[in-house]
């Protein structure tokens, strides 16, 4: 008769422990790419005017 898989000593819990912290520690965002995300972009006036004008007519807004 073959074990069962959950059938396993106990004694190899450090490999468990380190697996769940190394999870844990890479499941979070790292703090520089948080900065990166945070930090204002740089966009250009013609983009922010045509986006303007997207909405302006959208509106049904006419000159």
């Amino acid at each position: 008769m073959t074990r069962h898989i959950a059938d396993r000593s106990h004694e190899d819990s450090s490999g468990r422990t380190q697996y769940y912290t190394r999870q844990e520690r890479e499941s979070g965002l790292h703090p520089a790419v948080a900065a990166l995300r945070m930090r204002p972009r740089a966009r250009s006036e013609a983009a922010n005017r045509r986006a303007a004008e997207f909405a302006r007519i959208e509106r049904g807004h006419r000159v």
